[in-house]
Parts: structure tokens; C-alpha cells; sequence
């Protein structure tokens, strides 16, 4: 599995991190979900570079041109509900794609909120097969939602390739990925952060996303 760690190198995508971490920040979910929906079209254009490319023949009102355009049938794909505005962010660059959902969440299996477990309740998609696979969820933190999403979703058929794209990702869910997912698989995230603490929230991280993004739950 290749690894791309934007945290690796400087650019506008460090002011929106920045600003997702700041807890000040954090008070306005507007400013907050719109953040995850930038780093959700930067990601998705350094995405689109990777495609394969065919020219198509433009009539200006002055003359044709040949411009090379994506040949990928994109399937855009998210777990909900943090992936929401992440997802949105995909959206606006590959506006064309095809869309799933799958809800996939953690549970505590124990009294001291230590030990998690995922439960997979819903999905709506079309088929991936032959489709370029992109899964949308910023937190990546014991991997295991996402790995049940990407589970799930090949169930539907073989996609021809698999981008899993998150904001921030623990070394652990890193790890989940590289032994349950297909080596041509990518992963892009916005930073990897050291570790998780003993709740499995990503430390420094910037909290829990979903409720940052849409108010607590129950």
C-alpha cells in the first residue's frame, strides 16, 4: 500500500489543519466543515493526477483543440456521518462520480470505553466493479470502520483501482490498512499523527469530527 502524507510538505493545506485543531476554531462548525471540505478538494485534485488521460477534441468559437481528459469512472464513496463534508469536498472536483454511503461506526465493548468494535448497519451503492474506488473518512484511527466500509463495498464487484483518502490517521489504523486492503491500494492523508490514547482518539488529532462537524450525539 503506498502511503502519501501531506504533513510531509509545506503548503495552504497546513493553514486548514491548523484551523481544524485549534479548539478556539473548533466553535464554529460552519468554519469547521467548510475546512474539511477544502482539504477534501485539495486531496481530491492531487487524486486526479493519478488517472489515466485520453484527448477529446474542443470546438472554441475560434478553432478545436485537443485537451486530455480523465478516462477513470470514479465511484466516491464515504462512511457516514463524519465523512460528510470530506465527502462534499471530493464532490466538488470529480462532480461526475458516482456515490455510496456506508454506515460504519465504533462501539465500546467494555465499561472503560478501551476496547472498540465496529458495527456495519447500512449501505447504499452501485456496483464498483470496474470503477476507480475512492473512500472518503477523515479520521483514520484503528482503521477498523474503514476496513469494514472497504469491505463491504468490494462486495459489490472489483474495482480497478482504490484510493483511501482521510484527514488525520493514527499509525495504528495505517497498520489495519496495510494488512486488510490490496497492496495497489493508495492511501492520502492530510497528517499522521503519533498515536491514540487509551479512548482510541488520535492524540494531538482534533477531536471527534462528527460531532465538531454536526453537535454531539447520544
Amino acid at each position: 500500500m503506498k502511503v502519501i502524507n501531506f504533513s510531509e510538505q509545506n503548503s495552504v493545506l497546513n493553514q486548514y489543519m491548523s484551523e481544524l485543531r485549534d479548539k478556539s476554531y473548533q466553535r464554529n462548525r460552519l468554519l469547521f466543515r467548510n475546512n474539511i471540505e477544502r482539504i477534501g478538494e485539495i486531496m481530491a485534485y492531487e487524486v486526479s493526477r493519478t488517472f489515466s488521460y485520453r484527448p477529446k477534441t474542443v470546438t472554441t468559437p475560434l478553432g478545436t483543440i485537443d485537451i486530455p481528459l480523465p478516462k477513470d469512472d470514479v465511484l466516491l464513496a464515504t462512511v457516514l456521518r463524519a465523512g460528510l463534508p470530506f465527502h462534499t469536498g471530493f464532490l466538488h472536483i470529480f462532480d461526475r462520480a458516482e456515490n455510496a454511503f456506508v454506515s460504519a461506526f465504533r462501539m465500546y465493548t467494555n465499561r472503560e470505553h478501551t476496547e472498540v468494535g465496529i458495527h456495519t448497519e447500512y449501505m447504499a451503492s452501485p456496483t464498483v466493479k470496474g470503477k476507480t474506488l475512492i473512500i472518503c473518512d477523515p479520521m483514520l484511527a484503528t482503521g477498523g470502520s474503514m476496513v469494514a466500509a472497504y469491505e463491504a463495498l468490494l462486495k459489490t464487484g472489483k474495482p480497478t483501482r482504490v484510493h483511501i483518502a482521510c484527514v488525520i490517521a493514527a499509525p495504528e489504523g495505517v497498520e489495519m490498512l496495510r494488512q486488510n486492503v490490496s497492496d495497489d491500494t493508495t492511501l492520502w492523508c492530510a497528517a499522521i499523527d503519533p498515536g491514540m490514547d487509551e479512548h482510541k482518539y488520535i492524540v494531538p488529532g482534533f477531536g471527534d469530527c462528527g460531532d465538531l462537524c454536526y453537535g454531539e450525539k447520544l
